[in-house]
């Protein structure tokens, strides 16, 4: 049996997200955690217009879900830490044989809290992939490489881009050489060609980040073609960083061994919040079938990304939901959100 994980804008099945239930992602306030539920159920309503939603949540919170969601929102009760779907849930992968049907199946990376991060806990997380999969009906593919969803974006042909950072992480696969983790990224969602970033946004790399997941740098609408997250301000320390980016990508092929079309998407106008320079990105949105749902934040720059996002996900209609509080949290709607691919008999 062979897996492949088809691209993102391929058509789905479903989406599948996590309630947020306490900690930072709560907040400290009542009013934090209005925030944190509503900004959710923003992402939710959002995707439910194109396809269904399933949201995992804590049997305990179930009623205050109940409260600000849409009945027609799914729900899951599990046990939760956190509520990054992308990052704790299984990434969904379709194999089959000449002979038979197309299968689902859902690899089960191994989380650790981000490379075991000081101040996450992942637990109840770290069993989430085999809980969705079991929902979803598909054939779990355990791994033994650390990862997460949000650290890998593929373009359905055999090309997977990643960061040094986070497979090559010692918190995550310690001692792990690039081979290692490319044939183990080959044997479960059939990726033959990887493309590896030196890194990831400042944010993200400091205390509270991921380390530097990919999917707030570099987006593929379509075959053949990079949005990439592009910081044109010298003040912001990531003006650096995209620019070393920008050259790693232009330097790349696809799987195929054609160049990339690259697509600038400029960082939001804004360069610092209360708790420092920000990692806002327009590319950490999430195709939906039909749609796109994307990052807003208020900025001046909103209106030209989302007119780039649209020529690039050419026929798609663009939501836009305003992130800040989803980013003030540590991530973003992509982060936030897992796609479940349909099968040939459902596509």
């Amino acid at each position: 049996m062979s897996w492949r994980m088809p691209a993102e804008t391929d058509p789905h099945e479903r989406l599948w997200m996590a309630w947020p239930s306490g900690g930072y992602t709560l907040g400290e306030t009542d009013e934090d955690a209005h925030e944190s539920r509503a900004a959710w159920a923003a992402v939710a309503h959002a995707a439910r217009r194109y396809e269904p939603v399933t949201m995992v949540v804590r049997p305990d919170d179930r009623g205050i879900a109940e409260a600000y969601l849409d009945p027609r929102v799914d729900l899951l009760e599990a046990a939760l830490d956190d509520a990054w779907m992308r990052d704790m849930g299984p990434s969904f992968v379709l194999g089959g044989t000449p002979e038979g049907p197309a299968r689902l199946g859902a690899v089960d990376w191994v989380f650790n809290g981000w490379g075991q991060q000081d101040w996450a806990s992942w637990e109840d997380d770290a069993r989430i992939g085999g809980t969705v999969a079991e929902a979803a009906g598909a054939e779990l593919l355990p791994s033994s490489l650390v990862n997460e969803g949000g650290g890998i974006q593929v373009d359905g042909r055999g090309t997977v881009l990643l960061t040094e950072t986070v497979q090559l992480d010692p918190g995550r696969n310690p001692g792990a050489t690039k081979a290692q983790v490319e044939a183990e990224l080959e044997r479960t969602i059939g990726a033959r060609h990887a493309v590896w970033l030196p890194r990831g946004l400042t944010r993200d790399s400091e205390r509270f980040g991921t380390r530097g997941h990919v999917d707030l740098v570099a987006a593929i609408p379509s075959p053949g073609t990079l949005l990439v997250h592009v910081q044109h301000s010298p003040e912001h320390p990531d003006h650096e960083v995209t620019g070393q980016i920008l050259e790693a990508l232009h330097a790349s092929r696809t799987a195929d061994g054609t160049p990339w079309t690259i697509i600038e998407v400029p960082a939001p106008a804004q360069l610092h919040d209360d708790e420092g320079w920000v990692d806002w990105s327009y590319i950490n949105h999430v195709a939906v079938n039909g749609g796109l749902v994307a990052c807003t934040f208020n900025d001046p720059h909103d209106e030209k990304a989302l007119r780039l996002l649209a020529d690039a996900y050419r026929g798609r209609h663009v939501s836009a939901v305003d992130a800040r509080v989803i980013f003030s949290r540590g991530g973003g709607i992509h982060c936030i959100t897992q796609q479940q691919p349909a099968t040939p008999a459902h596509a």
